[in-house]
């Protein structure tokens, strides 16, 4: 297994591509712990489900974008575990709106999950990843932070954000042997993209090169080889997740 041993955090995992993140993590042979923040019955599940496939899991409420939070949580984390040698930021959340009808809540909001939660998290892991000489880091962004999108200024400036940190802290803990990079998705079948109306998808469908709209596993697949060994000279890239959506 790629992952036999490894500890991980995924932030943002009791549904959709979080979810799908931890469970292939598992598959591959890594603890993981389970974050969330409203979906308590989701995030327990899937922890038993991990714990069915015999690794160690927790589910952990933690709003990510408080700085103290995430701070407690990477430490559970490391005591129940033993340590920590991955961590997902994964969790976000979509405000949409066009700028003229944007208000100081919807920006503030988008940012302090997609973008304040990145840092939050690494901020506490960094000086473990540091000390110990290794660690994984994958940050989730999004294509539409690659292109914009209309009607999320605020999205798309919190996952621009997002590669642009993810590439600073590739800098910053490269000597230390820790790998940093991002994935960006395109249009994936959560259940948020199949309540969305079919015109909305119809429009993201015809930009996909491939003709599909991508599965939540098929982003999990790219997470887990970056957090390998495989991927031990890969650092600080962005690899998109998105069937050719954004060419």
């Amino acid at each position: 297994m790629l992952l036999e041993g490894k500890n991980a955090i995924v932030t943002g995992a009791s549904l959709g591509i979080g979810s799908a993140i931890a469970i292939d993590l598992a598959e591959n042979g890594a603890n993981v712990a389970v974050n969330y923040r409203k979906h308590a019955d989701e995030a327990g599940a899937l922890a038993e489900k991990i714990i069915g496939m015999g690794r160690k899991a927790i589910a952990v409420q933690a709003d990510v974008s408080s700085f103290e939070q995430a701070g407690s949580m990477v430490k559970k984390v490391v005591e129940e575990f033993g340590g920590l040698d991955i961590l997902i930021c994964n969790a976000g959340v979509n405000r949409d709106s066009v700028i003229w009808k944007m208000d100081e809540e919807q920006w503030n909001t988008v940012l302090d999950i997609d973008l304040k939660g990145c840092f939050n998290y690494a901020r506490h892991a960094a000086p473990i990843f540091k000390e110990q000489g290794h660690g994984k880091i994958v940050n989730i962004t999004s294509i539409n932070g690659l292109r914009g999108k209309f009607g999320q200024s605020n999205y798309s400036a919190a996952k621009a954000g997002v590669v642009g940190f993810t590439k600073a802290l590739a800098r910053e803990l490269g000597r230390y042997s820790v790998n940093v990079n991002a994935v960006a998705p395109g249009l994936i079948e959560t259940e948020m993209v199949k309540q969305a109306p079919e015109k909305v998808k119809d429009m993201a469908l015809a930009e996909i090169v491939l003709g599909r709209i991508g599965q939540p596993e098929e982003v999990a697949w790219v997470v887990s080889f970056l957090c390998s060994e495989k991927a031990r000279h890969i650092t600080g890239h962005v690899i998109s997740a998105d069937g050719g959506q954004y060419i």
